[in-house]
């Protein structure tokens, strides 16, 4: 996105959150976070770690997720919505409402 350009707050939200992967990812977090790589990459059907990786840290760049590294050997990584972020948990749950509503009506 250009600097200093003023868009639409829709289209802009829209832009943020439309790279494939990204709605389900927060939508991982939004059910329980924090959670592991491992966690995100089993509960994410058909991600590779590769994909996985690249959009957690597109997330966590624009301040919708934090990582937070522990002093284990290995590593321990954990992700979790931002507290700007947790104001999508409402608009996820209005997401998960209409989608089940309307695959019962559509049967």
């Amino acid at each position: 996105m250009k600097k200093n350009v003023k868009i639409c707050p829709i289209d802009y939200s829209i832009d943020l959150l439309s790279k494939k992967w990204t709605l389900p990812i927060i939508y991982a977090l939004v059910k329980k976070s924090p959670k592991r790589f491992k966690e995100l990459e089993r509960e994410i059907t058909g991600i590779s770690p590769n994909i996985l990786s690249t959009r957690l840290k597109e997330l966590e760049f624009n301040h919708l997720i934090e990582r937070e590294v522990f002093p284990t050997i290995p590593p321990t990584v954990e992700y979790g919505l931002t507290e700007h972020a947790n104001g999508l948990k409402s608009v996820f749950n209005e997401l998960e409402n209409f989608g089940l509503y309307h695959q019962k009506i559509k049967q």
